[in-house]
């Protein structure tokens, strides 16, 4: 399907609360999930952490959000980042098998895990696996 001349191809930007510590989001951010600040400007009190070309926005403010990043190996890097302190609110699990190729090749199954930063922001880490066998979609 094609969508009139000029309309949006890509994801830019995602904002996000850095809720009222600024400092402590964006070190959440760096050890537990691994990702480098980009560029910080004080004033006004904003940030940029880029992740596959899309800039993670963050500033006070702003409501909580979600942003869902691609990520393999989501099992040993749950377990890291556990140990790195973060507190997941739910921990890896399948959530579709992807019997049509709807969101990528057809048969692979779509896990999912989630964490908050200090900010109230919900980050879904996304890993598609090759399927178990199991295509009925539940997990």
């Amino acid at each position: 399907m094609t969508g009139p001349a000029g309309c949006p191809s890509g994801v830019r930007q995602v904002a996000l609360s850095a809720g009222r510590d600024l400092d402590r989001t964006l070190a959440f951010w760096h050890d537990c999930l691994g990702l480098a600040l980009h560029s910080r400007f004080d004033p006004p009190g904003i940030a940029f952490i880029i992740v596959g070309g899309v800039r993670l926005f963050f500033s006070d403010g702003l409501p909580a959000g979600t942003v869902y990043l691609d990520i393999t190996g989501l099992d040993a890097f749950v377990e890291d980042a556990v140990r790195r302190g973060a507190a997941f609110t739910a921990m890896p699990a399948r959530v579709h098998v992807d019997r049509d190729g709807l969101f990528g090749p057809a048969g692979e199954e779509e896990w999912m895990a989630f964490v908050k930063d200090p900010a109230g922001n919900t980050v879904g880490l996304v890993e598609r696996r090759a399927a178990t066998g199991d295509t009925t979609g539940r997990a």
